[in-house]
């Protein structure tokens, strides 16, 4: 019974967000661009199954996802798992104890972001537009080990305990000036290519690990260590896309 409540109400909060979504776009067809909407009956079809599909992923995400990523985060940064039965995590607070932790914020990272329907939709445009220039899979692996080399580095950041900004003002300096290397044509989309990474998969699960390190790791505050990850999995992809698009330029060159 719990998990169907559950169910109910985050298919009333769905409907809720989806709903000025729905006003927006049939308003502007109907009293603006004053036209009938093509294909009524498939258009409202497809608004359901939106709202179903995204009440059960949310639960879904709730339910299993998100727990999980805490429950990996404290499994791994446990002073038995890492020094195979010492106690006390004073003595193995080395950033180099924690390998296990980067290998699998670099998993989650890429098997998470690969999974994002936004990036896959961003691809399959791009592709589109491009005349098949720009590979659907191509660029989703380029967003992949951007996140995934983010987060991993990320991790490395709330073990070591070093400040975030750091990290984010040297990123965004490389980013400008790998902004005149790269080809012009990819550039604006490398910059989006950051942001359909922090959505509905990869946030909740990339969230909860940095929560679960902050929690677990001593010394760490989950306010100030917890959340930053998200910055990195939108810094990273940038840089990889544009790198992405320069092996390819630079490729075609040579043969």
């Amino acid at each position: 019974m719990g998990l169907l409540s559950d169910l109910f109400f985050t298919f009333l909060s769905t409907i809720k967000d989806v709903l000025p979504i729905a006003l927006i776009i049939f308003g502007f067809q109907l009293f603006v661009i004053k036209k009938r909407i093509p294909q009524t009956k498939k258009v409202i079809v497809g608004f359901i199954y939106v709202i179903i599909g995204l009440a059960f992923f949310l639960v879904g995400l709730e339910k299993a996802l998100f727990p999980l990523g805490k429950i990996m985060a404290s499994q791994l940064t446990d002073p038995e798992f890492i020094s195979g039965g010492i106690k006390t995590a004073t003595d193995v607070i080395q950033w180099q104890e924690y390998i296990w932790v980067y290998l699998f914020a670099f998993m989650i990272g890429f098997s998470t972001t690969i999974a994002e329907p936004s990036l896959i939709a961003v691809a399959m445009k791009a592709q589109e537009v491009s005349g098949g220039a720009i590979g659907v899979r191509g660029l989703r692996i380029a967003v992949g080990l951007g996140v995934a080399i983010g987060i991993s580095l990320g991790t490395y950041r709330i073990v070591s305990g070093t400040p975030l900004h750091y990290y984010i003002i040297v990123g965004y300096v490389f980013v400008v000036i790998q902004t005149f290397f790269a080809p012009k044509m990819i550039v604006a989309l490398a910059y989006d290519s950051g942001g359909v990474t922090t959505s509905t998969v990869t946030v909740p699960l990339v969230t909860a690990l940095g929560l679960g390190l902050a929690n677990t790791i001593p010394g760490r505050n989950p306010m100030i260590d917890g959340f930053g990850l998200i910055a990195f999995a939108s810094l990273f992809p940038i840089i990889t896309v544009m790198a992405y698009a320069q092996l390819s330029e630079w490729r075609a060159g040579k043969k």
